[in-house]
């Protein structure tokens, strides 16, 4: 019995040491495929490509089924019907005539099924911008964008689309 209760003893505290260093560690980084890679850039390329073409269709085409999208003053959508709807609204509107740059600053592979791409964008030839949004001081409204890309099948997919204005920081007192 003394034995037993040991025994059982040194597992639990075996089990809460290995659990508590597991936590403490940062797991490695995920060296992904160059055909990764590859495939996540040209899915944001063709992102801003659409765009430049006001090309709704084209810009949802690689948005999950079930995607979800936050736009720049925080609406929430959920699909990809509504995810191009809302797009071929804007750019049947205010930014008919716009211009976007896409630029990935970061694309980590949290599992070699999933990445999550920090874009940042630059859009220049809009008529107007969204209430309380402003322009850069260089006359263009810049972006970061998290896209968080899923591969099934084979294919890579938006799973989820946020995206935020860049605003100055205000000048410290």
């Amino acid at each position: 019995m003394k034995i037993n209760l040991l025994g059982g003893i040194l597992l639990i505290v075996a089990g809460v040491v290995g659990a508590t260093r597991a936590m403490g560690e940062q797991a490695q980084p995920l060296v992904a495929s160059p055909k990764d890679t590859a495939a996540i850039e040209a899915l944001v390329a063709a992102e801003a490509e659409a765009w430049n073409h006001h090309d709704a269709k084209a810009f949802s085409v690689r948005f999950a089924q079930d995607g979800s999208f936050t736009n720049i003053i925080g609406a929430v959508l959920y699909g990809r019907e509504a995810f191009e709807r809302q797009h071929a609204d804007i750019f049947a509107s205010i930014y008919k005539d716009s211009t976007a740059k896409f630029t990935i600053g970061k694309l980590r592979f949290i599992r070699p099924d999933v990445a999550v791409a920090d874009v940042d964008t630059t859009v220049t030839g809009f008529s107007r911008l969204p209430p309380g949004i402003q322009a850069g001081a260089d006359g263009a409204l810049h972006t970061k964008l998290q896209l968080v890309a899923l591969k099934e099948h084979g294919q890579w997919w938006i799973t989820a689309f946020h995206n935020v204005v860049v605003v100055p920081l205000p000048p410290r007192p």
